[in-house]
């Protein structure tokens, strides 16, 4: 992971999984990501700036369906899905 995610978004990876795990139990889960008991802005701040990472995003997977929606990189999004290859660089 690059310093500049961390820096922008102020949640380090390692956090953001745990956050996830803890609603998702286990990877390639979709979990809302209101779920992540963040604010709108903190919400599409971190995420964009995770998706904006090469070697971040390559294991995020957005997803627009049914909640609140929030703006991930420029594109609509209600979920998120993090596959388990992401342990690989935590």
């Amino acid at each position: 992971m690059t310093a500049e995610p961390q820096r922008r978004c102020d949640m380090s990876l390692t956090e953001l999984v745990t956050r996830y795990l803890s609603v998702a139990v286990e990877f390639g889960i979709p979990v809302a990501l209101s779920a992540f008991a963040l604010t709108p802005q903190e919400t599409e701040r971190i995420f964009t700036a995770y998706d904006q990472d090469y070697h971040v995003s390559r294991f995020l997977r957005f997803s627009n369906s049914v909640g609140p929606s929030y703006t991930i990189d420029g594109q609509p999004a209600t979920h998120v899905t993090i596959d388990p290859q992401i342990r690989s660089i935590l």
